[in-house]
């Protein structure tokens, strides 16, 4: 659906689009609320004269939100700032409308951006409101205000009216323009298809912005230059692929393969030979060394030890993407999920599903054993427990949120059930990583109230701690960070108890003075600590009074909350298309520091903290398939050598990502299973097609134990270079062994046309060290690992032997 072309009109439209409302918007702020995007001048508020009092109440809002972005800004500049927000109305009311749209497409909405002003649900309202609301532009626009507010319910973070980021809204001329570009006939097909929103966010930021900002430095300055480097878009087949290797490869060890998933899902790789473990069941003792004596065919056919999964509750069954961005992976693990909760309910029947949690009812009690009312609330259990996503761009947020959204929507329509009847939608799991707020007299404020005071002391620290949120994202370990903030103080507590105030000095000058007024000799704070910490948090981010300045912060307080909340889940499955490149400038040290085997590339970091967040699990990613081979990961592939192991590892070369890049997929697990391997590169216009063939024919993959690498020079995975090669290589000295090998200076002929052959032009009974031919390393075309030898060397020509004496 989405070739070349159709992108390339998409693109367009998007590019139009963007120019449109970003001058609007720069039109607004500058002719409407003394505001100016280029200079960034603010003009006084009681020089604003010509405002009535809703529009002099926005100036106010605009003004507030201005000095909060500048608050929590490293550079604290007003243009900056100024052009974040005028960027921020825009896409907002952009993915407003198309979301509206591609509502309608799929039943969810009466016609009402379709046609515009000639739209059904716009003339029926229209017919109800009569003259009360003006003229036709005012109508629509309150219309329009109207459906916000009823998709807000359950998607506030795209349609709250009153929230900072989309806060505007473009005037009748500048309004019709964008309805006519979004109701192009080019692009009437697309509002149907769950990717189109996708491409939206990856167009928003042209390939020239991208270019720009990744040839202005060679570090990412900023969370949104590294957002905007890093835009590319997963293919879907990449997406099925990994998601079904992970996800319904969980589901489908928990079932031992008794799923449905094994139809549906067409890249699910399985092994001929498998054997499921019984609980407390261990795998037999492997050979201590490779089999050389087995060709691959054979090493395929040998038995695959799977080690036992209970049996999960779907509920307790996550999933996280740690860089977001659209939420592709999301969709289609939505997909899967449908299944499995089916599965889960007839399962329920005859086993015992395990829960975290003790007083978690099962499905068939929580539902009374109504499938009907079962099914019909599975969309809202998948979107509230199971999918995850973090992303450091607030644009990301939006749309993955509206993305799933949609999703769920289609499930009810296909379902029959009325919009209604629809379960509500009470919380998303997909969070942007950003600073706690950069007020620093709202947060001593908001924490001298608490009690006791060095409660107040840790909350202070955790918003320190998350100053980095905003370029490292995921990365950044939160949870530890609190969790280490905590035993510091616990520690000052109980040298204070031991030694008394005086004693404990020495401890203030390395971990900070700590009140613990109010606190007495309750040891028990500290195995509470952390939950009182996060309900503070929590307690806050729920206030809805005050001035502006105040709910802005409580705003950002609950952002940060809900990141800190999913960064303490752990997940079954972590799938994602990581940023890779350079580090950061900012969380430069941190990311070093909290990431040794880093190697430098910001993608070595997610996949490292993925394994950490899926301790159990399996970690599907497709990358630079640099750490494959490249002298410089070293490090990193023997620390995954070692902690973990790639099951599945594709190399797909060019072609893949937006990105000039060779790419590679891979699926890790924490259990020592021989890696799958396999090479597509050479296809790199049929990847598609070739992985597919791939999955469904064992016969193609290579199957090797990752540690017959380790002696390899650098631990490259050399995959495709015959066993008795890489046993040729010493752990003690990193070469070729010379019982094997012999290496000499190279040879030059004086007559190529006279000594040289390829091993195509000579009766292979005259080649050998004795014969009249022999073998010459003469160069190859390129190859990562080995490539075989095809030229002659003549040895027992006169000429020849001259050369040698």
């Amino acid at each position: 659906m989405f070739d070349q072309s159709t992108r390339n009109r998409l693109q367009k439209f998007v590019a139009e689009a963007r120019t449109l409302l970003a001058e609007e918007f720069t039109r607004q702020f500058q002719q409407d609320y003394g505001l100016d995007p280029s200079t960034g001048e603010v003009s006084a508020l009681d020089a604003l004269r010509h405002l009535d009092s809703a529009r002099l109440e926005t100036a106010r809002l605009l003004r507030d939100t201005l000095e909060h972005y500048r608050a929590g800004s490293p550079s604290g500049g007003a243009r900056e700032a100024l052009d974040r927000m005028v960027r921020e109305q825009a896409f907002t009311i952009l993915n407003r409308l198309c979301a509206l749209r591609m509502a309608e497409a799929r039943g969810i909405l009466l016609e009402s951006v379709g046609q515009a002003y000639q739209s059904k649900g716009f003339q029926l309202y229209a017919r109800l409101a009569g003259t009360a609301l003006g003229d036709t532009g005012g109508a629509y626009r309150n219309y329009l205000y109207s459906l916000f507010d009823e998709f807000a319910v359950d998607l506030a973070v795209l349609f709250d009216r009153y929230a900072p980021t989309g806060r505007l809204f473009p005037r009748e001329t500048a309004l019709l323009e964008l309805l006519t570009k979004i109701n192009h006939p080019d692009l009437e097909t697309l509002w149907a298809q769950d990717e189109t929103i996708g491409w939206i966010y990856q167009y928003f930021n042209s390939q020239e912005e991208r270019r720009q900002m990744r040839a202005e430095s060679q570090a990412p300055r900023n969370s949104r230059e590294l957002a905007v480097r890093n835009q590319f878009f997963t293919p879907r087949y990449v997406v099925e692929f990994l998601t079904d290797n992970t996800l319904g490869r969980i589901w489908y060890e928990m079932t031992q393969g008794q799923t449905a998933l094994v139809h549906s899902c067409r890249y699910l790789v399985r092994r001929p030979t498998e054997i499921f473990l019984a609980p407390g069941e261990q795998a037999p003792e492997q050979p201590a060394e490779p089999q050389a004596d087995l060709s691959q065919e054979e090493l395929l056919k040998q038995p695959v030890y799977i080690s036992h999964r209970p049996l999960k509750d779907p509920r307790t069954l996550r999933m996280l993407d740690p860089a977001c961005g659209s939420m592709h992976f999301g969709l289609y693990a939505f997909d899967l999920y449908e299944r499995i909760y089916e599965e889960a309910w007839a399962l329920e029947e005859t086993h015992t599903l395990e829960r975290e949690e003790a007083d978690m009812p099962s499905l068939r009690a929580e539902y009374r054993n109504d499938y009907e009312a079962f099914r019909r609330d599975v969309p809202r259990l998948i979107l509230e427990y199971n999918i995850h996503g973090i992303d450091i761009d607030p644009r990301a947020a939006q749309i993955a949120g509206l993305s799933l959204w949609l999703r769920a929507q289609r499930a009810w329509l296909e379902q029959g059930v009325r919009a209604t009847d629809r379960p509500r939608i009470e919380r998303s799991n997909v969070v942007c990583a950003e600073p706690m707020p950069g007020e620093k007299d709202l947060l001593r404020e908001f924490t001298a109230g608490l009690r006791p005071a060095v409660l107040g002391q840790l909350v202070e620290q955790i918003f320190e701690k998350m100053e980095l949120a905003g370029e490292a994202g995921s990365l950044l370990k939160i949870e530890e960070e609190i969790a280490g903030a905590v035993e510091k103080a616990r520690q000052a507590f109980e040298l204070e108890i031991k030694v008394g105030r005086q004693g404990a000095l020495f401890a203030e000058a390395e971990q900070g003075r700590f009140d613990f007024s109010g606190l007495g000799r309750r040891t028990q704070f500290w195995e509470q600590a952390e939950e009182r910490i996060l309900d503070a948090l929590r307690d806050y981010s729920e206030q809805t009074e005050g001035n502006t300045r105040r709910r802005l912060f409580a705003r950002d307080a609950a952002r940060g909350f809900a990141f800190i909340d999913v960064c303490r889940k752990r997940y079954d499955v972590v799938l994602m298309n990581p940023p890779f490149g350079d580090l950061p400038n900012r969380p430069l040290n941190y990311l070093r520091n909290n990431y040794r085997e880093l190697s430098e590339n910001l993608y070595c970091g997610f996949i490292l903290r993925a394994r950490k967040l899926a301790a159990d699990g399996l970690v599907g990613f497709i990358s630079d398939r640099s750490f494959v081979i490249k002298q410089s990961f070293e490090s990193f592939r023997r620390q995954l050598m070692t902690e973990t192991s790639p099951i599945i590892l594709i190399d797909l070369g060019w072609n893949v990502l937006d990105a000039n890049v060779e790419t590679c997929c891979s699926v890790l697990s924490n259990l020592p299973t021989p890696t799958l391997f396999a090479d597509l590169s050479a296809n790199s216009d049929l990847q598609e097609e070739h992985l597919f063939r791939l999955c469904t024919d064992n016969q193609q993959w290579i199957t090797e134990r990752l540690d017959t690498f380790s002696h390899m020079p650098f631990a490259a995975y050399a995959y495709s270079t015959p066993l008795w090669m890489r046993q040729a290589y010493s752990i003690e000295s990193n070469r070729v062994s010379n019982s094997l090998f012999q290496v000499m200076r190279g040879m030059a002929g004086a007559n190529s046309e006279q000594l040289f052959r390829t091993v195509t032009e000579v009766d292979p009974c005259e080649v050998g060290e004795v014969k009249k031919w022999f073998f010459l390393q003469k160069g190859s075309p390129y190859s990562p690992f080995y490539y075989p030898t095809e030229y002659l060397l003549l040895h027992d020509n006169g000429i020849f032997k001259n050369v040698l004496s």
